[in-house]
């Protein structure tokens, strides 16, 4: 926490008869501020000295919301998402969950934009919802987070068979090893070092996207090698659905409601802008305009690059669906292949792969942080509060580390399908967080209303909430809910399967049972919520940012800022 006092600021403007109790944590707040506390534990009533510091820059925030999650889920598991639906089912099934996706931000972003503190969402459901909520959405994200770690790992070990033919299982071992070490060590040298590699991941990603579309542009209009010209042939022979289970309108609706679920994955870690909260100079300024952006990155990079893609790859292709890992599944890759384009693939196979390892660092910061943030409120063991003299939080790092090893399970079971099982159990857990911060944010809203507080005089608000959150909380249940039915047709059940589809909602309720049995916390009504205490003020939060003296530099901070 820095040591400038800040200037006294006038709350009873915004905030009616409570900016009195605003003023007092703010003279509390400066008085105290000098203080180096690195490992302390806190109520959500206490005054909270982080270990963590604000060293990522605005530019850093800006390129992780961009581009910062997208990886294998939209690289390489597309490739299943349209075999299942259709060219026009995994379109819709990518503005829907887009729309989730974007939904749950606005509201999260309503919220982080108020009250930019250590913990992210997870404290904002201790706080405004129930400690039991909050401290089982804690563990489920970090379950979540940690599974993901894994996954991606596996998916760039998969990429790796791209120019190795034979992939024996000795060969396999020693891509995963190298790629634990080099996603791991990055998140070693600080939250300055993250942000940084992740810019510059970012900014490949956004050229990969680039590359890709006008690639896919070409092939279809007749320009690549082969002289076809495809146009929508696709959409109209083998179709624009792909009965999945069965035939007729029920078998097309099936293959587009089972891409929900993998279509989710390409989206899960889009909070992460907002977990980086604790750690980004200015997080007002930076957290607004990055929650701004979302959009089109949503529209762009996902929407827009499905869209193109299932113009040059048929439904039907059956490599689109191969059990064996192997990065001949990925779409884009095949495309390029069908059209005869024998260089790029391995261009891109390299910058998907460079994705993965992104995806992975990014997720392990994640990770960790949320893991740092539950022990700092006493819901996980104190050893995760402690922070290096850099506000590094190393323990909780190494514990996240550890979660890399599932990894080599695809060793023995095989990459493609651990990773399958991994990309759906995470997507489904990322459904249950989804609707929780919907739940959340209501109740943000309901205490903001009793204790006479006008959203509008927030730095953020969305004329649309609350419709925007009943949208999110809706279409989560209806997945979690449905999402197992292929599980109960004739011949198709799998225990396996079962217990991936279901054993996120169970895992939820049960920790929110056992914390309510250990605890017994008391359900506080919208005008009892704490909408005040440990909310930093402007003059807190304000960070000078050096100009960037460069000329490419300039060109980055405003492109970025």
């Amino acid at each position: 926490m820095s040591g400038i006092e800040p200037e006294k600021a006038d709350y009873t403007t915004n905030y009616g008869d409570k900016g009195h109790d605003m003023a007092v944590l703010e003279a509390q707040v400066s008085h105290e501020s000098h203080r180096p506390v690195k490992d302390v534990l806190v109520d959500v009533h206490t005054q909270l000295y982080d270990g963590v510091q604000r060293n990522m820059e605005q530019r850093h925030m800006q390129m992780i919301a961009l581009a910062g999650t997208i990886g294998t889920g939209l690289f390489l598991n597309s490739g299943r998402i349209i075999a299942h639906g259709g060219p026009v089912g995994a379109l819709l099934a990518f503005i829907t969950t887009g729309s989730i996706a974007y939904g749950t931000l606005m509201c999260l972003g309503e919220m982080a934009i108020y009250a930019p503190i250590s913990g992210g969402y997870i404290h904002y459901a201790e706080r405004w919802v129930n400690p039991a909520v909050g401290f089982a959405l804690g563990w489920q994200v970090c379950i979540q987070y940690c599974l993901s770690i894994p996954s991606e790992i596996i998916a760039a070990n998969i990429i790796c068979s791209f120019w190795d033919s034979a992939f024996p299982t000795s060969h396999q071992a020693g891509y995963i090893t190298g790629l634990i070490v080099l996603c791991a060590s990055v998140n070693y040298f600080g939250v300055r070092w993250f942000g940084e590699s992740e810019f510059f991941f970012a900014l490949m990603k956004i050229m990969l996207v680039v590359i890709l579309s006008i690639t896919a542009l070409v092939i279809d209009l007749g320009g690549a090698p082969n002289k076809d010209r495809i146009g929508f042939r696709y959409w109209k022979n083998p179709g624009a659905f792909a009965p999945y289970y069965g035939t007729g309108d029920l078998g097309k609706f099936l293959g587009w409601f089972t891409d929900l679920v993998q279509a989710a994955g390409s989206y899960m870690g889009i909070e992460m802008v907002i977990v980086a909260a604790a750690e980004v100079k200015n997080p007002r300024v930076t957290l607004k305009k990055a929650v701004k952006r979302l959009f089109w990155r949503i529209l762009i990079f996902y929407v827009l690059l499905i869209f193109l893609v299932s113009l040059v790859v048929p439904y039907n292709d059956p490599k689109l669906l191969q059990s064996k890992g192997t990065a001949a599944s990925s779409p884009f890759v095949l495309a390029m292949t069908r059209a005869g384009i024998h260089g790029l693939p391995h261009f891109v196979n390299a910058c998907v792969l460079l994705s993965a390892m992104s995806s992975g660092s990014s997720l392990m910061y994640s990770a960790s942080r949320m893991l740092y943030g539950m022990a700092l409120r006493g819901y996980g063991p104190k050893l995760f509060a402690k922070t290096t003299n850099r506000g590094l939080p190393l323990p909780a790092l190494v514990f996240v580390t550890l979660f890399y090893g599932l990894a080599y399970m695809s060793l023995s079971k095989g990459a493609s399908t651990v990773f399958n099982w991994l990309s759906n159990l995470t997507a489904l857990s990322g459904y249950v967080v989804w609707g929780m911060i919907g739940v959340t944010y209501l109740r943000f809203k309901q205490g903001l209303a009793a204790q006479g507080i006008d959203r509008k005089t927030l730095h953020y608000h969305n004329a649309l909430q609350p419709w925007i959150a009943y949208w999110v909380i809706m279409w989560s249940a209806i997945i979690l809910l449905f999402n197992g039915w292929e599980v109960f047709t004739k011949g198709n059940w799998d225990p396996s399967s079962f217990v991936i589809a279901y054993i996120p909602v169970p895992i939820f309720l049960l920790l929110i049972a056992g914390f309510y049995i250990v605890k017994r916390p008391k359900h506080l009504k919208p005008e009892e919520l704490d909408m005040f205490s440990n909310i930093p003020t402007d003059e807190m939060l304000h960070t000078e940012e050096e100009a960037p003296k460069t000329w490419w530099g300039k060109v980055l901070s405003w492109l970025f800022t």
